[in-house]
């Protein structure tokens, strides 16, 4: 391994622990969520010293010309800045580049995850091309280069050209092997997470953006577990439809709150599309907990005899508001406490989100 690479090593690892240890922080942060890449999401790092020359006092001169003297400043005068000088030291602030795959490692590690059984045997099938053969002709870009410098190496030997003073191996056409691929089909393990949010006149902005940055971090952890998602959204207030990723964050409605109706459309979603035997189910409702008092019924009876039976994990998430009352939490825990996939938080602000992802994901369902 070459310096600069062990190098890079020491520097992931010292970045990755500086992660590790602000997770909580950076959780709760949504304008992170918003320089996020194809692939990539940057993230600003403190408190790791850049790499920076030190310039000694040896010699007695330097690159400048003319007479000086120690302290004169070079460009502006002393105190041409606008403002007065502060008295705090200063944080070393570095924006990295961290793959949604290593994010979602960090997040399992210190929420300390379980992995994910897949639920039932059924798989979708997907093709796949895999190099698994060698073969004497191809193109140069897929050249085992290993293999010929062997094969040519033997070939010189065997021939008494070559000279271990001069260790010059040439491949000649004959040498060259290359790598060949089939298509070969393996099980595909396919989820589909659902995610319904209350958008009633009582949910504020405020709340909406908790519910987003948690769903950036569900689906930054269950991506990282199955090969497929799906993702679906649910939107309602007295009535429930289904939407875009888009309209789902951005939906502002004045009306009442019939919670049944995004269970009743959610429960027609997974008849329709996503059969639980073919699908690993997950769902995740979000509201302020008040609920038209009569519809509770209707409720918990979707969640314990539709919903609960057919999915993996089930989870709600309470957001404050300071018009709603909040009940329909208290409901859930009484009524359907101990069902192992149903999962309940909490969630009065951003810093709780932590707590709350702990809840939904440390189920490993």
């Amino acid at each position: 391994m070459l310096k600069i690479e062990r190098d890079h090593g020491r520097f992931r690892d010292i970045v990755r622990g500086s992660i590790k240890r602000e997770l909580r922080k950076y959780i709760s942060h949504g304008e992170m969520i918003g320089k996020q890449g194809d692939d990539l999401i940057s993230i600003p790092v403190t408190q790791i010293d850049i790499p920076h020359f030190r310039y000694g006092s040896r010699g007695n001169g330097g690159v400048g010309q003319g007479d000086g003297a120690v302290g004169t400043p070079i460009g502006a005068e002393p105190g041409a800045g606008p403002g007065s000088a502060g008295q705090e030291p200063g944080a070393h602030i570095l924006e990295v580049e961290v793959s949604l795959d290593e994010l979602a490692r960090i997040l399992g590690e210190e929420l300390e995850l379980p992995r994910i059984e897949p639920r039932g045997k059924h798989r979708i099938l997907e093709e796949k091309g895999r190099y698994t053969g060698i073969r004497q002709a191809g193109p140069e870009s897929l050249r085992h280069f290993k293999r010929t410098y062997k094969r040519a190496l033997r070939r010189q030997i065997a021939s008494r050209e070559y000279n271990p003073r001069i260790p010059l191996v040439i491949p000649i056409r004959e040498d060259k092997l290359y790598r060949s691929w089939r298509p070969v089909e393996r099980p595909e393990a396919n989820a589909v997470i659902v995610y319904m949010m209350d958008v009633s006149g009582s949910m504020t902005d405020e709340q909406k953006e908790i519910v987003r940055i948690a769903a950036f971090w569900i689906d930054t952890w269950l991506r990282s577990q199955y090969d497929g998602i799906e993702t679906r959204y649910i939107v309602h207030d007295a009535e429930a439809s289904e939407v875009d990723r888009e309209t789902f964050y951005h939906t502002h409605e004045s009306g009442g709150t019939r919670i049944s109706s995004a269970y009743g459309l959610c429960n027609r979603l997974i008849d329709d599309t996503f059969p639980p035997v073919d699908w690993n189910i997950y769902l995740f409702h979000f509201s302020d907990g008040d609920n038209w008092g009569e519809d509770n019924a209707d409720c918990l009876d979707l969640l314990s005899e539709k919903l609960l039976p057919r999915v993996n994990l089930f989870c709600y998430g309470q957001v404050q508001s300071h018009y709603g009352q909040g009940s329909f939490l208290r409901e859930l825990e009484r009524e359907l406490k101990g069902r192992e996939n149903l999962a309940l938080a909490e969630i009065p602000d951003r810093e709780s989100i932590y707590d709350a992802l702990k809840a939904f994901l440390g189920r490993g369902r």
